[in-house]
Formats: C-alpha cells, sequence, structure tokens
C-alpha cells in the first residue's frame, strides 16, 4: 500500500471542530463545494488521526450522498473519490468502516463512468483496499461485469495498468478466479506491460502472472503458448530474470516460470529453467541479497526443483548452493535480524534440503554431512514457530529414505524421539503426516531406531493413525504397522493384530484408496511371513483373514491388489496347520482355479505359486491335498500351463507339477 504525504500532518483538528468541515459540504453551491472538499481533502492527507476524526462525524456518509447525487459534476466525484483513497489509506477499522458503508459497490460502479480521472480515482482507491491485509478480495468477482471492466479500462493510463494488475494479482487466489481472468483476456492484456521500463506497472503484472499460473495446468498452458510482440511470453518472462532489473521483478517472474514447470507446460530441461531460472534462485540466495529475497529465492527454488530429479542434482552443484542455504541456519549475530526474519530463514532452508535431497543420495549425504545440520534439524522439531517444525520435519522425511543415513546420522542423534513427541502432542495434521512419513521409513527392518520405537508405544499409536478421517495419516498408520511386522518377533505381531481389532481390520480392507488397502495387505503378509507364526495366527485369525481373502477376490479390485492377496495365501498355504484353512474351503480353490486361468499372467503366477505349497511332497498329508486338488481340475490346469511363454510361470508350474504323484 502506498503511503501518503505527510505534508498536511501539521493542519491535524480537535474532533470538536470536525462537523464544521462536514456540515459545509451541505452547500448547493458546486464551486464552494469544490473548495470545501478540498478543504477536508488537505486536513485528511497524511493524518490517520483526521482521517478517524471525520469518518467518526459522518464523512463517509456525506460523501457518498455527493457521489450519488444525479448530475454531480465530474470535478466534484473526483475530489469526493479522491479522499475516500485518503480514508482508505488509514487505519485497518477505517477500511472496515468503509466497506461496512458500501463504498466499494459506488467505487466499483465508478470503473464504468466516462470522465478518465474520476475512473482513475475509483480505481486508485479500490487498489489500497484490495492490498491491504483481510481485504474481501473476492467481492470483485460477484459483480460479472467488473472484471472485464477492469481488463477493457487496463490500457487507458500508466495508472489503470497500474492499479488494474494490482487489483487482480492481489484478488485471484482460487482456481475458478485463475480462470475467469483467463477468459476475459487478462493474459493479452498484461502481457505488454512486461516490457515497461516502469517497475510500478512491470511488476504488479508479473505478480497477476504468479497468482493466475499458481497451480493451475490451464493457465500455465494459455501462458506458455501467448506470444507478445513477436516473443513468446516464456521467453519475455525470462529476459526480466537479468541481475540488472529490480530484485523483486526478477523474483516474480522466476515464480512465474517455476509454475510453468511445475504444470509441464514448459520443459524441466528447458535452457530457460536449467540456465536461466535455477541459477538466477541460487544467486538470491546468496548472503549479499537483503532477507527478504533469500527467503523468496530459497522457497520459490524449493518449488521448482522438488519434482525433478536432474533439477536437484543440477541445483545441488550450483555456486556452492549446500553450504550457502546451511547458512540461513547458522547466523552467529542474530541482533542484526528481526525474529521473524531468523524463522522465515530457517524455514526456508529445510524446505530447500527437503527438495533436493528428495531422490539422490550423494546428496543428502553431503547435506547431512553439513554441520550441524543434524543438531540444528533437531532443535527445530521443537520450535515455537508452527512453519519451522513443519518445515524441519519435511527435510527429515526426506533425509530419512537413506538407508545409510538410517543406520549412522539418524541413530546418533535419535531423531525418533522429538517425532514420536509430535505424534503424541501435535494437532496439525499436516504436521503429524510429515511426522509419521519419516517414522514409517525408521521403522524399516535396517533402521536401528526401529526397536526403540516399537518400545515407546509406536504399535497404539499407529493402529489409532488407521482410524483418522485423513487419508494420508491412514495409510502412514497401517504403512508404519506394516513396517514393524516385517520379520518381527511373534509377540509384536499379536499386539498389532490384537490392537487393530478385527473391525478395524475390515475397514481398512474396505477403503477407497488403492494404497491403503495395498499397505493393509501387506500388513496381512507380514504378519503370516514364517511358518510357526502362520499357524499360530491363523489359529487364532482363521476367520476373519479368509473372510478377508474371500472379499478382495471377489471384489472389484486391481491386478495388483488380487496379486498381493493370493499371495497371502500362499503364505498361508506355507504354514504347517495352516494349510487346512484353505483345503476345508472348496469357495477359496475354486478361486485358486480361476486364477490360474486369469490372463493376466502375474496374477496366475501367484496362483500356482500358493498351489506349490499346497501340494509339497516333503510335508505331513500332501498326498491327502494333491487328490483332492486333482479333483477341482487343478493338475490338468498345471499341465496345459505348460505352454505358457512367461518364464516365471513356466518354471513355477514345472515345480509345482514335480511335486505330484502319478
Amino acid at each position: 500500500m502506498l503511503a501518503e504525504s505527510k505534508i498536511y500532518e501539521d493542519m491535524d483538528v480537535d474532533h470538536s471542530h470536525t462537523q464544521v468541515y462536514i456540515d459545509n459540504l451541505d452547500t448547493k453551491d458546486h464551486q464552494q463545494l469544490l473548495f470545501n472538499l478540498k478543504q477536508v481533502r488537505n486536513l485528511v492527507i497524511g493524518s490517520n488521526r483526521n482521517k478517524t476524526s471525520m469518518m467518526a462525524c459522518g464523512i463517509v456518509q456525506k460523501l457518498l450522498q455527493v457521489l450519488t447525487s444525479v448530475d454531480t459534476p465530474a470535478d466534484i466525484l473526483v475530489e469526493c473519490a479522491v479522499i475516500m483513497g485518503s480514508l482508505a489509506q488509514g487505519t485497518d477499522s477505517n477500511r472496515t468502516e468503509l466497506m461496512e458503508e458500501g463504498v466499494m459497490a459506488i467505487m466499483m460502479q465508478g470503473l464504468a463512468d466516462s470522465h478518465q480521472r474520476f475512473m482513475e480515482a475509483c480505481l486508485r482507491f479500490l487498489r489500497t483496499m484490495f492490498v491491504s491485509p483481510n481485504a474481501p478480495t473476492e467481492i470483485i468477482f460477484e459483480d460479472v461485469s467488473v472484471v472485464p471492466r477492469m481488463i477493457q479500462i487496463l490500457p487507458k493510463s500508466g495508472c489503470t495498468q497500474e492499479c488494474v494488475a494490482k487489483v487482480l494479482a492481489s484478488c485471484c487466489k482460487t482456481p475458478d478466479q485463475q480462470k475467469l481472468l483467463l477468459k476475459n483476456g487478462a493474459i493479452p492484456a498484461l502481457a505488454p506491460l512486461l516490457k515497461s521500463d516502469i517497475n510500478k506497472i512491470r511488476l504488479p503484472a508479473l505478480q497477476c502472472f504468479a497468482a493466475m499460473s499458481h497451480q493451475n495446468k490451464l493457465v500455465c498452458s494459455a501462458i506458455a503458448s501467448a506470444r507478445c510482440c513477436d516473443e513468446s511470453l516464456p521467453v519475455l518472462l525470462s529476459e526480466l530474470l537479468c541481475r540488472s532489473l529490480p530484485s523483486d521483478v526478477q523474483l516474480t517472474a522466476a515464480k512465474c516460470l517455476c509454475s510453468l514447470s511445475r504444470a509441464k507446460s514448459i520443459s524441466a530441461t528447458d535452457p530457460i529453467i536449467v540456465t536461466k531460472t535455477l541459477p538466477c534462485l541460487v544467486r538470491m540466495c546468496k548472503r549479499d541479497c537483503p532477507i527478504k529475497d533469500r527467503v523468496a529465492g530459497a522457497e520459490t527454488l524449493a518449488m521448482l526443483v522438488e519434482e525433478d530429479v536432474n533439477l536437484q542434482k543440477t541445483a545441488s552443484m550450483t555456486d556452492h548452493l549446500i553450504p550457502t542455504i546451511a547458512s540461513y541456519l547458522n547466523i552467529k549475530d542474530r541482533k542484526g535480524y528481526p525474529s521473524e526474519s531468523v524463522e522465515e530463514l530457517k524455514q526456508a532452508a529445510f524446505m530447500v534440503f527437503a527438495a533436493i535431497s528428495a531422490n539422490d543420495e550423494e546428496i543428502r549425504k553431503k547435506i547431512i554431512e553439513t554441520e550441524p545440520l543434524m543438531d540444528d534439524m533437531e532443535q527445530c522439531m521443537s520450535d515455537e514457530n508452527y512453519k519451522v517444525r513443519l518445515a524441519a520435519v519435511r527435510c527429515l522425511h526426506s533425509l530419512s529414505r537413506s538407508v545409510q543415513q538410517l543406520r549412522t546420522s539418524f541413530q546418533d542423534h535419535g531423531v525418533w524421539r522429538p517425532l514420536m513427541k509430535i505424534l503424541q502432542t501435535e494437532q496439525s495434521e499436516d504436521l503429524m503426516v510429515a511426522a509419521s512419513s519419516t517414522i514409517c521409513n525408521l521403522l524399516l527392518e535396517f533402521s536401528p531406531s526401529k526397536s526403540n520405537i516399537v518400545e515407546s508405544g509406536a504399535v497404539m499409536m499407529f493402529c489409532k493413525l488407521t482410524g483418522s478421517d485423513n487419508m494420508y495419516l491412514r495409510l502412514n498408520g497401517i504403512w508404519g504397522l506394516m513396517n514393524m511386522a516385517f520379520q518381527s518377533e511373534q509377540k509384536i505381531k499379536n499386539t498389532i493384530l490384537t490392537s487393530l481389532g478385527t473391525e478395524q481390520l475390515f475397514k481398512l480392507l474396505t477403503d477407497d484408496n488403492v494404497d491403503i488397502l495395498m499397505k493393509t495387505l501387506g500388513l496381512l503378509r507380514n504378519l503370516l511371513s514364517s511358518k510357526g507364526d502362520i499357524d499360530i495366527i491363523m489359529d487364532s485369525h482363521n476367520k476373519q483373514i479368509m473372510t478377508a481373502v474371500v472379499m478382495i477376490l471377489e471384489g472389484n479390485h486391481p491386478p495388483e491388489v488380487k496379486e498381493q492377496t493370493l499371495c497371502i495365501l500362499a503364505n498361508i498355504a506355507d504354514g504347517n496347520n495352516a494349510k487346512d484353512f484353505i483345503m476345508s474351503n472348496e469357495d477359496i480353490l475354486k478361486k485358486l482355479t480361476y486364477y490360474m486361468r486369469h490372463e493376466n499372467v502375474k496374477l496366475q503366477v501367484a496362483a500356482v505359486y500358493c498351489i506349490n505349497n499346497l501340494v509339497w511332497k516333503e510335508e505331513e498329508g500332501a498326498d491327502q491335498r494333491q487328490r483332492k486338488l486333482k479333483e477341482f481340475s487343478v493338475y490338468k490346469q498345471l499341465q496345459s500351463l505348460l505352454s505358457s511363454a512367461d518364464p516365471d510361470l513356466f518354471d513355477k508350474v514345472k515345480t509345482a507339477l514335480q511335486q505330484f504323484t502319478q
């Protein structure tokens, strides 16, 4: 919001005298009214006290009377609009009163006025109102005529260019609003403004493009294909990354190009991204840049590289980025930094480290070896600032994908403790998702932290997560249980089954999310992974497990779900006594023969693998099982599968046939 001049600061008036100035506006003489309005304008410009005093005495209502009167001369309308604009530059309560009095609607009507000075005064008022915090930005979309009118008046003057672009940039926040601006021709209207040498015109246009393109593939595609002055818009945006231009122009242009890259409207391998956008953002992270630019540069860089492995590698090797970002966390002289700036730097640093380490082991190693990163991260997971906590945990999640670091740095620093504390005490679902995702990695069988986490009550905690309304928490809950069950002791497996309960198990097996269903089946498979465990678990839970298997095999599920279910059956068939639960269930036997004939080879392989475990001749009762399976034509079907061209299926069929006693 532009600051008003303080030239009239010494003209503050007492509240008791304010009414006189307002009463003077009742004159019918236009010349006198104009003079009196100018007096009011001179009093309110630059003085919040006078603004508040005037508004308390009814100046807004009086100005509205003048503005809505028939045949009011244009110069008087202009003066009223200018005063309204000055009042809008006052306090938050001043702006709230202006909105409550309905001034916004009158000023939006003024955009259609043929007198340009009045139209521009109305536009400046709206600009001031909409860029202020907590402005009701959605109201410009409620009247369908307002946005087209703004696009129409945009090229009329430098004032209209600046103000329209600023208003649209401030108000464009939702996908529907982005599409509305696109539909009304905002892209071709704003594009020429990018060629302006006047920053207060060029920057709002850039900001509007950034707002329109944010997470919107349709708009990004339109921007990528647009042209202006025989140049494509992406090229025009890349020209604004030049280091000779103001940093806010460079950063906003980079943000636009980042959105285009994320939307795949411009390739991540395009030189505009690799050799211009990325280096510009890395440059903005340097110590000699202002803090706000370092933060914005780092956050935009994180978004740019987050989904592309090659960009992550390029960024990590560009201009000493890792030590540069590490310096964000190691500010020795904090006296020169506002506390909020320190927090913003921390958050931005963790965002960059999380993004560039998402896929590459070598990058993770470099980051973790940057001292004292692990200490800083562990400390920041308990930071008072929520955004810092969230960024630190997300960074830890990226780093936790490293097998080597799970065995070394993560164990040395005991990061599982603050993560478990977050799950126990945190209310934010986003933070709980990030923390539980990281713990899932720490629960992998090669992680030294696994036993500590299990002993600290993880089974009950993750069972509780499976009942969450949040899909990602449900997924992480069952994922964690699956990892805990892998090659674990019988005691832990029983605890998982008992704590989860039959009802919750069936809820998870009927979840709409395929990933949750797959992880639930993975849990069952891990629970039934060794002969001793299989028999013990099936003795106690055979009805629930067999019912679940039938339900999945009969359901409308993707092949990978059916394959996992058949693998569970194969595990059950590997038990000493558990085999009987399959052999005594004719429905299951019929399903095995059905999937042996299935068109999907993977399902055939899984079904034959189960048959293999049932007919293994060295195990007790094999002859009886073979005879019964022959009654279900299993032997004949195996013979017919010998013609399969799939080597894996052929090998398993051949092995199964060799087990049968002729």
